[in-house]
């Protein structure tokens, strides 16, 4: 899904007229100011909970031997971060066939 069909989704589901989302350049302001601060929360090493789907956080990888495809020489790989994303019970379920 791309961010525009993310942002046409969120404007389709949200109610026509009353107090809604009013026009498309407040749902991608909103959407925008939201992975900023997603982005703040895991680069500062804290988690993100996805209400309904899981729970996003950083976790810390040791450093490692790899090997390059092309040469299969052997190459240090630095410790460093990455995002993992766990699943919350009720999502996993409703994913299973």
């Amino acid at each position: 899904m791309t961010k525009k069909e993310l942002i046409d989704g969120i404007m389709e589901s949200m109610p026509k007229g009353g107090r809604g989302v009013a026009n498309r350049l407040h749902v991608e302001s909103t959407l925008e100011a939201t992975c900023n601060v997603m982005a703040a929360e895991l680069l500062g090493g804290g988690e993100v909970s996805l209400p309904g789907i899981g729970k996003l956080k950083t976790v810390a990888t040791k450093a490692r031997t790899g090997r390059n495809p092309r040469t299969g020489e052997p190459l240090e790989i630095p410790a460093g971060k990455k995002v993992t994303f766990s699943p919350f019970r009720d999502f996993k379920e409703a994913l299973k066939p």
